[in-house]
C-alpha cells in the first residue's frame, strides 16, 4: 500500500469518527485537507472518486450508477440544490447523494479543499458552485 493510500484511509477513518450526522461534509473536507489532500474529483456516472495530494493521486471505484450506453439527464440546478440540501440535512446517504447528482444531470464534480468550494458540472458545461464553511477538527 502506498503512502497516499494509507494517508487517505486514515483521513477517511478519522473523518467518519468525528463528523456529525447533519452538516458533516465540512468536517470530512477539513480532515482530508489536513491530511494533505487538495482536491477530490468525482466522475458521477461511474461513481469513481479521484483524490489528489502531494503524496500522489488515489482512485476509489464505487459501484457504477450506470452501465452500458445511456443518455445523460439535462442539468437541473434546482434538483441538484435539493439533493445537496437533503445530504447536508442528514437525510441521505452518500450513495443516495451521488444518485441525486446524476438525476440532476451532474456528470462530475470537483471539490477544491483549499478554496473550500464544490463545483458540479453538467455535460453541456452548465455548472453550479457552492462554498462550504471552515471548521475546526
Amino acid at each position: 500500500m502506498t503512502t497516499a493510500i494509507t494517508t487517505l484511509h486514515a483521513a477517511l477513518q478519522r473523518a467518519a469518527a468525528i463528523r456529525p450526522a447533519v452538516g458533516g461534509f465540512p468536517y470530512l473536507a477539513e480532515t482530508l485537507r489536513q491530511a494533505g489532500i487538495t482536491r477530490c474529483r468525482m466522475a458521477v456516472p461511474s461513481n469513481a472518486m479521484l483524490y489528489l495530494s502531494a503524496a500522489g493521486p488515489v482512485a476509489v471505484q464505487g459501484e457504477p450508477l450506470v452501465t452500458g450506453t445511456v443518455g445523460v439527464p439535462p442539468f437541473d440546478r434546482e434538483a441538484l440544490i435539493a439533493a445537496l440540501r437533503a445530504d447536508q440535512g442528514g437525510r441521505t446517504t452518500f450513495p443516495e447523494f451521488v444518485a441525486g447528482c446524476w438525476k440532476a444531470g451532474v456528470v462530475w464534480y470537483d471539490v477544491d479543499l483549499i478554496a473550500r468550494t464544490c463545483t458540479y458540472y453538467g455535460a453541456d458545461g452548465d455548472h453550479y458552485v457552492e462554498t462550504y464553511p471552515p471548521v475546526d477538527v
